[in-house]
């Protein structure tokens, strides 16, 4: 998809933020893809470590009610950050990631699911039970290698790093990501 739609994407998503801070809009271009179902994550940092991250695994509602909502949802209820302030908004840079349906995976074990991971490609999820977990693709940045990534996915999904079954479903999914450029 154009830029076009990322430029839309990330302006609908700091406008949601800054309304419930009674700031007025920026313009925000229209795409008719922000009319079909969409699933996005909206990702907010602060000099490059992370403030806010909520989203949505299933293209449920249209694309731009899906970046408004979970921009809102980042900034004020990501339960691991206090609520973000107005003072904070002007450095507070907004990343928005587009996500394709996810694929369920075959594996006969850890180490065959480990081995079929694509490294910077694939965001992933991890259910078990009453367990559930993902990782965007970025996640990959800073946990490079598979082994580990999948450990730090079993421990966000409420699990044990070396826990593993065999009723475990992994899914995974690609992005297509727009960031605002670097605050000061």
């Amino acid at each position: 998809m154009p830029d076009t739609l990322g430029n839309a994407l990330l302006i609908r998503a700091r406008n949601a933020i800054a309304a419930e801070f009674g700031l007025a809009p920026a313009a925000e271009p229209d795409d008719p893809a922000l009319l079909r179902p969409g699933a996005t994550f909206v990702t907010l940092t602060q000099h490059g470590q992370l403030r806010g991250c909520i989203g949505s695994l299933e293209a449920w509602r249209p694309l731009d009610q899906d970046v408004r909502a979970n921009a809102k949802a980042a900034a004020f209820r990501d339960p691991r950050f206090m609520p973000l302030t107005e003072d904070e908004l002007a450095r507070t840079r907004v990343e928005v990631s587009l996500l394709a349906p996810a694929v369920p995976m075959s594996f006969a074990s850890e180490d065959d699911a480990v081995r079929q991971l694509r490294p910077g490609i694939d965001g992933m999820i991890l259910e078990y039970g009453m367990h559930r977990g993902t990782f965007l693709p970025q996640v990959w940045e800073s946990l490079p290698d598979p082994r580990m990534f999948m450990a730090h996915l079993k421990q966000k999904a409420g699990l044990a790093s070396t826990f593993w079954s065999p009723d475990i479903k992994l899914s995974r999914y690609e992005v297509q990501k727009w960031k605002e450029p670097e605050k000061n």
